[in-house]
């Protein structure tokens, strides 16, 4: 498992099932709905029994109503029946890739802050943080 921030080129020191994760976001990302921001987001959950969900954003002309690529990738895990999680990738068309958002970073936490999340760019750089790196002071009513 990849612990702490990690920066690295294409195919190097990411596990196998990381690279699929990234490349199954990228691929995601065609279907990307961003008519207003023209900003494509695909993001890939990986399943603790190695099953891969993708999502992309889907844009609303009532912004607030838009969705991240992030929720609507684990928002189809969990449709069909996945709760658990080792991973989640993020691919974007900016050129040194962004980090999930905060509102995606909450709604993810619901299935534990030890999960990896993978952020990749056009410019063939990865990072790979833990969710709990990325958003320290998660809200939970769990115990």
């Amino acid at each position: 498992m990849v612990i702490g921030v990690q920066e690295v080129k294409m195919k190097t020191k990411l596990p196998e099932n990381y690279l699929e994760l990234i490349a199954s976001a990228k691929k995601a990302m065609r279907f990307s709905y961003s008519p207003y921001s023209k900003f494509r987001v695909g993001a890939a959950a990986l399943t603790e029994d190695k099953k891969i969900f993708t999502g992309v954003n889907i844009e609303n002309a009532s912004y607030s109503l838009t969705l991240c690529a992030e929720r609507s990738a684990v928002a189809c895990a969990v449709n069909s029946g996945q709760k658990k999680f080792t991973a989640v990738a993020v691919a974007s068309s900016a050129k040194k890739g962004c980090p999930p958002c905060g509102a995606c970073l909450q709604f993810i936490s619901e299935f534990g802050a030890d999960i990896d999340i993978i952020y990749a760019g056009k410019d063939g750089i990865f990072k790979v943080k833990k969710l709990c790196e990325l958003l320290p002071e998660v809200f939970t009513l769990k115990k």
